[in-house]
C-alpha cells in the first residue's frame, strides 16, 4: 500500500512531518522529489526592497479587525 509522507532531512535522517503508521523496523522505499522552487519576477535587490517596505506598508495600514473570524489549522488547511 502506497502512501505519501512529507519528511524534514535532518541530520542524517528523515523526519516526517505527519503520523506514520507503520510498524517499527519496517523497511520503506523513499522516492525523493526536489520542491518546486520558483525564480522570482523581480531580481533587482532595490526593487525587492522597495516591493517589501509598500507590502509591510500596505499591511500597517489595513490590519486585520479585532473582531474578524478566527481560524483553525484545520480550516486553514481544508480543502474543498
Amino acid at each position: 500500500m502506497a502512501q505519501r509522507l512529507k519528511a524534514i532531512y535532518q541530520n542524517g535522517a528523515f523526519i516526517p512531518q505527519s503520523p506514520c503508521d507503520l510498524p517499527e523496523n519496517s523497511e520503506v522505499d523513499l522516492v525523493i522529489e526536489k520542491p518546486h522552487i520558483l525564480t522570482p519576477l523581480v531580481t533587482d535587490q532595490e526593487e525587492r526592497k522597495r516591493i517589501l517596505e509598500e507590502l509591510v506598508q500596505n499591511m500597517r495600514d489595513n490590519p486585520i479587525p479585532e473582531n474578524a473570524p478566527h481560524f483553525t489549522r484545520e480550516e486553514l488547511h481544508e480543502r474543498r
